[in-house]
């Protein structure tokens, strides 16, 4: 299991109610995925939070920020990438995800 595949609290949650989806998230989405080589992590995770912001999905987005930090986006690019969504998604999706970044950026739950 990649280094990225690290249980999550949500992952770990839901795990009894739906272990399959859990063992494929880790094996699939994290395992092989985010593994393949054509982009860096870097870039899936730039893509991942403007998608996430684009279909208003808070739960998951603030994982995905602290993902993005720790593959070597910065504050000031998820920024970016969320004031760019506003335009395609809409503001109320990029506002959601500001107050998201804030939270994750000032070590908020």
């Amino acid at each position: 299991m990649a280094a990225q595949a690290a249980a999550s609290p949500a992952r770990e949650e839901v795990r009894g109610v739906v272990p399959k989806l859990i063992d494929l998230t880790e094996k699939v989405v994290y395992g092989d995925v985010w593994e393949r080589p054509g982009l860096s992590k870097r870039d899936r995770s730039l893509i991942t939070v403007a998608a996430l912001t684009a279909m208003y999905r808070g739960d998951q987005l603030k994982g995905h920020i602290e993902r993005a930090l720790a593959n070597g986006v910065t504050k000031e690019e998820i920024g970016e990438v969320i004031t760019h969504m506003a335009f395609y998604s809409g503001w109320p999706t990029a506002m959601t995800a500001a107050r998201i970044a804030t939270h994750v950026f000032d070590g908020k739950k």
